[in-house]
């Protein structure tokens, strides 16, 4: 596939069937298992797994009962968060009917997973005695990585294509689900590598090699700015979805920009409230002339 991308910089675009990609990696039956799937279970062991070892490292603010338990509901506010926001966002017409409910057919807001999981994190922070916001730092790290899982099952479904481009443009695409058939943005890609690889190791490096994990905030606040501002410059490149483009027609910005603008705002603010706050446990004592 790799090899076809840096080959594509001709006059013709890049034909998806030929890259060869299916939705699913295997069938039995009438089952499948999907890529998008996938890509959701991997995201959540994988933040997990790091989370957990996140937590041995000094000064973090939970233990790995904490962890445990943030996995359990985490996991659930991203799904019934992501389906009840895209319903809510999106397809309205979605609530009083089974259709809400067929989660395999795809079909889930960023917006409302954030949601979701913040709901989670308020739930484990009370009942543990936690700092909801230092609690929230840990758990943003671990957000892209599983973001940029999700982007790249799209791009292997066919999914949330771009808006057309000329056909000379190198990473040009043609989307078999496309009823136009025109060549287009693979924005997908470009939200997997932006909002995902580098937003992600953004907050790996601040997390790993600084002291940003002992200022309540700086992280999610770095998070929430890079992935609002992602989210609303990408909208630029991806096709709205057919049923919303009246919302691009009549505002000039996208539903997801829309949503996005809110991200920024409370970023931003947390940010500035981050830095302004002295910080707390382990930095504080490093900085003190005694330790």
């Amino acid at each position: 596939m790799l090899s076809l991308l840096a080959a594509s910089g001709a006059a013709e675009p890049i034909y998806w069937e030929n890259l060869g990609l299916r939705p699913y990696l295997f069938e039995i039956g009438g089952f499948q298992l999907r890529f998008y799937s996938l890509a959701y279970l991997l995201g959540i062991v994988l933040a997990y797994w790091h989370l957990s070892k996140m937590i041995k490292a000094p000064g973090a603010p939970m233990a790995q009962r904490h962890a445990d338990d943030l996995f359990f509901y985490c996991t659930l506010g991203v799904i019934l968060g992501g389906r009840l926001g895209y319903a809510a966002f999106y397809k309205p017409e979605l609530f009083g009917g089974v259709e809400l409910f067929k989660l395999w057919e795809g079909g889930m807001s960023f917006h409302g997973g954030v949601i979701g999981v913040l709901i989670a994190i308020s739930w484990v922070a009370w009942r543990g005695g936690l700092n909801w916001l230092r609690v929230s730092d840990y758990i943003a790290v671990n957000v892209p990585v599983g973001y940029m899982l999700g982007r790249l099952a799209n791009f292997i479904n066919g999914e949330l294509y771009g808006r057309p481009v000329d056909s000379d443009f190198p990473l040009a695409m043609v989307f078999p689900t496309d009823p136009e058939q025109l060549p287009r943005h693979p924005s997908q890609l470009y939200q997997a590598g932006f909002e995902g690889l580098l937003l992600g190791l953004l907050l790996l490096a601040l997390f790993w090699k600084t002291r940003a994990r002992y200022r309540p905030g700086l992280l999610v606040a770095i998070f929430t700015i890079g992935m609002g501002m992602g989210r609303f410059l990408m909208e630029f490149f991806r096709a709205p979805d057919a049923y919303l483009a009246y919302v691009v027609t009549e505002t000039g910005l996208s539903r997801g920009q829309w949503l996005s603008l809110p991200m920024i705002g409370i970023g931003i603010v947390v940010l500035v409230y981050a830095l302004v706050k002295p910080p707390v446990g382990g930095a504080a004592k490093v900085a003190s002339p005694s330790a």
